[in-house]
């Protein structure tokens, strides 16, 4: 006969569990909030009223939103951003990293000192946009892509991947005849997916997120990132809201249901990316943490 233990839980952990479940509907609440208010009717709309559901369902504000002209051209800007920008980062930083990791590469004493001189110093905001004037790229969606390229802490963090990936793996390709860059896309890049799908999910946020350096590097509206158009949405909807233009329907859009769509439509498409990347993520961050 076997017999299964069961634990049983004391005082400590019916308050543990009670107070982390209340802090995660704190968390979870300004979510519902967010979505129940971009999907109230502006008829029923009360201000300052917290709603956990909607009392009369509205796709009003979405309609207003996906009804002007900028949208999509927010929209096809930040895509271009984000899938472009994401794919030179990774490509950048992998190649940069595997380079940093190589003990005799001549050089990368210098060049790693380079990279560990950026988390303390940096240029600043003027000189930056001194130097993409300089380039050409002001209102250029190259500037946004590459002002933002790679950074030192994800270098770091691969580097010490790469440098915990097996040595005798590498020696085995190279007395079967592979240059260096067969090694790299062959050998290193196969065994690496945990940590690019990791960091393709940070850049991809981080590009799709892009707002202060598009609002200083793009002038032109017709090139404006989503995130740049979300603002112009927010702040430039008057306090007691904006028409829903067109027709017959005069209803008065207010400026709150505005807002919360708005933060919907520029949060749904990143959710929706991080289920296929969740499987290799919470692996891929703890790779490189623990050398051996």
């Amino acid at each position: 006969m076997s017999f299964v233990a069961t634990k049983r839980l004391t005082l400590f952990d019916y308050v543990n569990y009670t107070l982390l479940g209340l802090i995660s509907l704190l968390c979870v609440f300004p979510f519902i909030y967010v979505f129940s208010v971009s999907f109230t009717d502006p008829e029923v709309y009360v201000p300052l009223q917290f709603y956990l559901f909607p009392e009369k369902w509205s796709l009003s504000a979405y309609k207003y939103i996906l009804s002007t002209n900028s949208f999509i051209n927010a929209l096809k800007s930040t895509v271009f951003v984000t899938v472009i920008g994401t794919v030179l980062s990774v490509v950048v930083s992998f190649t940069f990293a595997y380079v940093l990791a190589r003990k005799n590469v001549p050089g990368r004493k210098m060049m790693l000192s380079g990279v560990v001189f950026t988390l303390v110093f940096s240029a600043g905001i003027l000189p930056n946009y001194l130097l993409i004037k300089e380039l050409g790229l002001l209102n250029s969606h190259w500037s946004l892509i590459l002002s933002g390229l790679t950074n030192a802490w994800s270098l770091i963090i691969i580097k010490s991947f790469l440098e915990s990936l097996p040595s005798e793996l590498e020696d085995a390709a190279h007395i079967d005849g592979c240059s260096d860059i067969g090694v790299f896309w062959r050998i290193v890049i196969p065994l690496s997916m945990p940590a690019i799908a990791a960091f393709t999910l940070f850049f991809a946020v981080s590009y799709w997120n892009t707002y202060f350096n598009a609002l200083i590097y793009l002038t032109d509206a017709k090139k404006w990132t989503l995130q740049v158009l979300v603002k112009s949405l927010v702040i430039d909807s008057d306090s007691n809201g904006v028409g829903a233009g067109g027709g017959s329907d005069d209803r008065v859009i207010p400026q709150e249901t505005i807002r919360m769509a708005s933060i919907v439509l520029a949060m749904v498409p990143i959710l929706l990316v991080y289920p296929f990347l969740q499987k290799h993520f919470a692996k891929g961050v703890m790779l490189g943490s623990v050398k051996g």
